[in-house]
C-alpha cells in the first residue's frame, strides 16, 4: 500500500524543456542599403547627392557628371556641324523639303504624305535666315545661291541630332545604368554614321528621332516619379511632357505612331500592375487611368491637330496640291473660289457635271474620235475647268414627241426618274451609248460612251438617260426630289442598255490624251457611278432666283480629308526603287543609299558597322537570354525572384519592345522601304546595347568597366573615321574606298575616286565649289527619287508652249513627286475645247474662258537626260512623297482656254493621283 500512496499536493514531473535550434549567422551579414563601387565613389565626390534624397525624374547626377555630359554635347556638335555648308548644293531629298519651305513662305497649298511639324520647323529656320522662297530646289547637285540660308536650314536637323546624344545619356541614367554605360551609349549615338548623315541635311528623320528620344526620356522620368510618389507636381510635369512629345513625334512622321504604341504598351502594363495591387483602392486606380488618358491620349491628339491648324493657316493660297483635295476643300483656298450658281436644274440648263468618287473630274468631250469601236467622238473625265466640260440638259425624246422649248415655255425642273439628254455645247453632239465595247475596258458588261450627232439632228433613243437620285443635301429639302446644283447626288441609267454612266481610275492611251475613261457599266460599283452638278446657267433664271455655292468646310472636315489623302497616297507607294531594301536586310546593314555625287566626292548613307552590328547582337542576346529564363522558370527555377535579374529584365525588356514595335511593322508593308526607316528602331537597339553592357560589367571594378567601354568607343570612333568620306563628302582614294567595302552588297562606287590624294589638286576644292556657277552642275543619270521626285527639272528645262488636253494618268515611277513636280512648271494644261475652234460657248464656258491666263503653258513630253559616264554612280532621292508623272501628251490644234485659278500642275498631279488608287473594273 505504501507503493500506492501519493503525497498530498504532489505533482507529476514535466518533460525536459526543448531548446530552439541554433540560428545560422552569416559571417558578413548583408546591409539594407548596400552601395556598389560606383555609388560609393559618387558619394565620395564633392557635391554628390545623398542616397536617401529623391532626385528629379530619378536622375542622380553629380556635378562632375554634368560636366562630362556638357563635354559630350560639345563633341556631338563638332561631329554633326563639321563643314555643314558642304556640299554647297542640293543633296538628296533637300529637293523636296527645301521646296516645301518655299511653299510655306508663299502660302501655296501642297500635299505631302508626312505631317507638317518638321517641315514647319525647317521653314521657321529659313524665315530667320531671310529666305524669300523663290529658290525652287529643282535638282540634286544644283548649287545654292548666296541668298538661300541652306546652312541655317540644315542646322535645325543637325542641332536636333545633337540633342539626341544627351537624351540618350540621361535616359540610360534614368534607367539606373552606370555613368560608364551612359557614356558608351551616348558616344555610340554620336559616332553613328547613318544618324550623322541624316542630321546634316534638310530632312525629316533627325526631328523624328529627336522627338522619339525625348518621348522615351520623359517616359522614364515619369516612371521614376510614379515609383516614388504619384500625383505630385513633378509626376504631372513628366506625364504632360511625355504627352507633348508623343504629339510632336507623330506630327513629324507617321512612324511616330510606333512610339505612341510603345508608350501605350508600357502604360497598360503600369495600369495592370496597379490593378493587382490591393493597396491601391479602385478610386485611386481610376485617377491613374484618367490622368494617363488625358496626358497620353487627349494631349497628343491636340498637339497633332494644332500642327495641322497652323499648316492650314499658312497655306491659304491655291497651289499644286489642290487637285488632290475635294472640290469643297478647294473652295477654302484663295484663288479657287467659285461664283454663286443657280440652284434649280431644269431642261435647258447649261451645266458642268462632276464625278463623285475620282476626286471630282468633269464629264468632258472634245473633237477627237475613238480609233476603234464606233469611231465616234470621245467622252472622258477631265480634272480642270474648261469650256469642253459644258453640257445642256434636254428632254429625253420618244418617237413623235414634240420638242420642248426651254427658252419660252414654262420652266420644267429635272426630277427623279425623268428621261433627259445631254448636249455637248461646243460640238453640238449628244451623250450617247450603245452595245459597243469600250476601247480600253473591253469587257461584256461595259459599253462605249461617245458623243454622237450633228447640227440639226434630233438624235435617237441611245441618247436618252434616266435620272436616279441617290440622295440629297440635308440642308436642302428640294434636293431629294429633283436635281439641285451641288445638293443632289444621282446616277444616270441608259434608257435602252440599262447600264450606268461610269468612270474609274483607268486612263486612255495617247489618242485619248491619257484622260480618264468613261463607260456605261451594267455592273457598276455605285461609288463610281455617282455624279453631281457643280455649275448651272439657264436663260429663264434671274438674279432673284435662288443661288448656291460650296459651304466652307470646317477645320475638322479638312483635317480628316487631308489625313485620308495622305494615308491613301502613302499606301500607293509600292513600286520598286534602285536603292530600296526590305526589313530583313537592315539588321546586317546589307546596303545603303547614294545621296549625292560630284567632283569625285560622295555622300552615301551607311551606318557605323561596329555600332550597327553590336546593336543587332544585343537584340539577339536579350531574346536568347529571355528565352532561357522562361525555360528555367518552367523547371521551377526562381531566377525572376532575384531583384538584380528583374531590374535588367525590365530595362532590356522595355527597350526590346520599343525596338520590336519600330521594326517589325515594316514587314507587313508592301510600300517602298529604305534603310533610314530603321533609324528609330536603331536608337532603341543602341540603348539596349548599352544596357547589356551595364549588366555584363556589373561585377567589374569601375576602372576596368571604363576600360572595356573605352575599347568599344575607340572601335566605334575608328569606324566612324574610316567611313567619314562617305558621311562628309570628303576626299578619298580608290584604294581606300575598295578596302572599305566590308560587304559585297555595299554599292557605293569607288571608280570615281582618284588613285591618290594629290589628284584632288586638279579638282575644285570645297571653297571653290561653293562659288561655282549653276551652269557647272552635271546631269547625273538616274535622278530617280523614290517617293519624292526630283525629275521635275527635266520637264522644266524642256517645257514648250503647247496646247493640250489631258487628265493624264501616267505610269507611276518610283521616286517621282506628284506634289513637287508642278511647282517647277506652273503651267496650265490645255484642254481640247478649242480643237479646231468650233462650237459656241454658253454662259458657263464664257465665264470660265474669261478667267484664262494667257501666260499659262504646258510642258511637252521630253527625252530623258544623257546617261552618266561609265562607272559614275547614280544619285537617288528616297523620301516618302508620291511619284511624279511623266509629261502629258500634246493634243493638236488646241488653244488656251483654261481656268486661271487652276495651276498648270494640276493635270500632272491628277494623273498620278488617279494612278495611285486601285484600278476599278466595275
Amino acid at each position: 500500500m505504501a507503493s500506492e500512496f501519493r503525497a498530498r499536493g504532489a505533482k507529476q514531473a514535466s518533460p525536459p524543456a526543448t531548446l530552439p535550434p541554433p540560428q545560422y549567422q552569416p559571417r558578413y551579414p548583408p546591409r539594407d542599403h548596400h552601395l556598389d563601387a560606383d555609388e560609393r565613389k559618387a558619394l565620395a565626390q564633392p557635391g554628390s547627392l545623398k542616397q536617401s534624397q529623391h532626385a528629379f525624374g530619378g536622375l542622380r547626377l553629380a556635378s562632375s557628371e554634368w560636366k562630362l555630359l556638357a563635354g559630350i554635347v560639345v563633341l556631338a556638335m563638332c561631329v554633326r556641324l563639321y563643314h555643314l555648308s558642304w556640299p554647297a548644293s542640293v543633296v538628296f531629298d533637300e529637293v523636296h523639303f527645301g521646296k516645301f519651305a518655299g511653299k510655306y513662305i508663299h502660302g501655296r497649298y501642297y500635299v505631302d504624305v508626312h505631317p507638317p511639324l518638321a517641315k514647319l520647323l525647317i521653314t521657321f529656320m529659313a524665315v530667320l535666315g531671310g529666305f524669300n522662297g523663290d529658290f525652287e530646289f529643282k535638282e540634286i547637285g544644283l548649287p545654292y545661291p548666296s541668298d538661300v540660308p541652306y546652312v541655317l536650314m540644315r542646322s535645325l536637323p543637325a542641332l536636333m541630332g545633337v540633342g539626341v546624344v544627351p537624351l540618350a545619356y540621361l535616359t540610360l541614367r534614368g534607367l539606373d545604368c552606370r555613368p560608364a554605360t551612359a557614356l558608351l551609349g551616348s558616344l555610340f549615338i554620336t559616332f553613328e554614321n547613318g544618324l550623322i548623315t541624316q542630321s546634316r541635311l534638310i530632312l525629316l528623320d533627325s526631328p523624328l528621332i529627336f522627338f522619339t528620344a525625348l518621348t522615351v526620356f520623359c517616359w522614364v522620368g515619369f516612371s521614376n516619379e510614379n515609383h516614388q510618389e504619384p500625383f505630385t507636381e513633378d509626376w504631372w510635369l513628366w506625364l504632360a511632357l511625355t504627352g507633348l512629345s508623343l504629339g510632336a513625334v507623330a506630327s513629324c512622321k507617321w512612324v511616330g505612331l510606333f512610339t505612341i504604341a510603345t508608350i501605350g504598351l508600357a502604360t497598360m502594363k503600369q495600369l495592370w500592375d496597379l490593378l493587382g495591387d490591393l493597396k491601391v483602392p479602385p478610386r485611386v486606380w481610376m485617377r491613374h487611368f484618367l490622368a494617363r488618358a488625358l496626358c497620353l491620349i487627349v494631349l497628343p491628339i491636340t498637339v497633332y491637330m494644332a500642327v495641322f491648324e497652323i499648316h492650314f493657316m499658312v497655306l491659304q493660297n491655291s497651289g499644286d496640291g489642290d487637285g488632290f483635295m475635294s472640290a469643297q476643300f478647294q473652295q477654302s483656298l484663295k484663288g479657287k473660289g467659285m461664283q454663286d450658281t443657280w440652284a434649280d436644274i431644269a431642261l435647258g440648263s447649261e451645266i458642268t457635271l462632276r464625278h463623285v468618287n475620282t476626286q471630282g473630274g468633269y464629264l468632258h468631250s472634245h473633237e477627237h474620235n475613238y480609233p476603234t469601236g464606233s469611231n465616234q467622238q470621245q467622252i472622258t473625265l477631265y480634272p480642270h475647268k474648261d469650256g469642253n466640260n459644258v453640257w445642256r440638259i434636254l428632254e429625253g425624246h420618244s418617237e413623235g414627241q414634240r420638242d420642248y422649248d426651254y427658252a419660252t415655255e414654262p420652266i420644267k425642273h429635272v426630277r427623279n426618274h425623268m428621261s433627259i439628254r445631254f448636249e455637248h455645247i461646243p460640238t453640238q453632239r449628244r451623250l450617247h451609248s450603245h452595245d459597243v465595247r469600250p476601247p480600253v475596258s473591253d469587257v461584256d458588261f461595259q459599253n462605249e460612251v461617245s458623243a454622237y450627232g450633228f447640227p440639226g439632228f434630233v438624235g435617237d433613243a441611245n441618247d436618252n438617260w434616266i435620272v436616279e437620285i441617290e440622295h440629297g443635301d440635308s440642308h436642302d429639302k428640294h434636293s431629294s426630289g429633283r436635281l439641285r446644283t451641288l445638293g443632289t447626288v444621282f446616277r444616270l441609267r441608259h434608257a435602252l442598255q440599262g447600264c450606268y454612266l461610269f468612270s474609274h481610275k483607268v486612263k486612255l492611251p495617247e489618242w485619248g490624251f491619257e484622260q480618264q475613261e468613261v463607260t456605261c457599266n451594267k455592273n457598276a460599283v455605285k461609288a463610281n457611278s455617282l455624279w453631281y452638278i457643280e455649275t448651272n446657267e439657264h436663260p429663264q433664271l434671274g438674279q432673284n432666283d435662288e443661288k448656291v455655292n460650296y459651304r466652307r468646310p470646317s477645320f475638322l472636315t479638312r483635317f480628316l480629308e487631308l489625313n485620308h489623302v495622305m494615308w491613301t497616297t502613302n499606301a500607293g507607294l509600292t513600286d520598286r526603287h534602285a536603292f530600296d531594301s526590305r526589313p530583313e536586310s537592315w539588321l546586317s546593314l546589307k546596303r545603303g543609299i547614294n545621296f549625292w555625287v560630284r567632283d569625285h566626292r560622295h555622300v552615301y548613307l551607311i551606318g557605323n558597322p561596329v555600332i550597327w552590328w553590336l546593336s543587332t547582337a544585343a537584340v539577339v542576346t536579350y531574346l536568347v537570354a529571355r528565352g532561357i529564363l522562361v525555360l528555367r522558370a518552367k523547371r521551377q527555377y526562381k531566377d525572376l525572384n532575384n531583384s538584380f535579374v528583374v531590374k535588367y529584365d525590365q530595362i532590356c525588356g522595355f527597350l526590346t519592345i520599343g525596338w520590336f514595335i519600330h521594326y517589325f511593322p515594316f514587314f507587313i508593308m508592301s510600300r517602298q522601304l529604305f534603310l533610314h526607316h530603321y533609324f528609330p528602331a536603331l536608337y532603341f537597339a543602341i540603348l539596349l546595347t548599352a544596357s547589356i553592357f551595364d549588366l555584363a560589367t556589373s561585377s567589374l571594378k569601375p576602372k576596368i568597366r571604363l576600360q572595356v567601354a573605352g575599347v568599344l568607343i575607340v572601335a566605334a570612333v575608328w569606324t566612324w573615321w574610316h567611313f567619314s568620306p562617305l558621311t562628309y563628302a570628303g576626299e578619298w582614294t580608290r584604294g581606300k574606298c575598295d578596302a572599305a567595302k566590308w560587304r559585297k552588297t555595299w554599292d557605293f562606287s569607288c571608280d570615281s575616286y582618284p588613285s591618290a590624294y594629290s589628284e584632288y589638286a586638279n579638282f575644285p576644292s570645297m571653297s571653290q565649289a561653293v562659288v561655282q556657277a549653276t551652269g557647272a552642275v552635271p546631269h547625273p543619270d538616274g535622278h530617280v527619287p523614290h517617293e519624292e521626285g526630283d525629275i521635275e527639272h527635266i520637264a522644266g528645262e524642256s517645257a514648250q508652249d503647247a496646247s493640250q488636253t489631258e487628265s493624264a494618268i501616267q505610269q507611276v515611277e518610283p521616286g517621282r513627286d506628284i506634289f513637287a513636280e508642278h511647282a517647277n512648271k506652273q503651267q496650265q494644261p490645255k484642254s481640247s475645247s478649242e480643237a479646231g475652234g468650233q462650237g459656241a460657248a454658253g454662259p458657263v464656258q464664257e465665264m470660265i474662258s474669261s478667267q484664262a491666263d494667257p501666260n499659262e503653258q504646258t510642258a511637252q513630253a521630253v527625252q530623258p537626260p544623257p546617261p552618266l559616264p561609265k562607272n559614275e554612280p547614280k544619285e537617288l532621292s528616297t523620301e516618302e512623297v508620291v511619284p511624279a508623272p511623266e509629261q502629258p501628251k500634246v493634243e493638236p490644234d488646241s488653244k488656251p482656254k483654261g481656268d486661271a485659278t487652276t495651276s498648270g500642275a494640276e493635270s500632272e498631279e491628277e494623273k498620278i493621283r488617279k494612278e495611285l488608287f486601285p484600278d476599278d473594273t466595275k
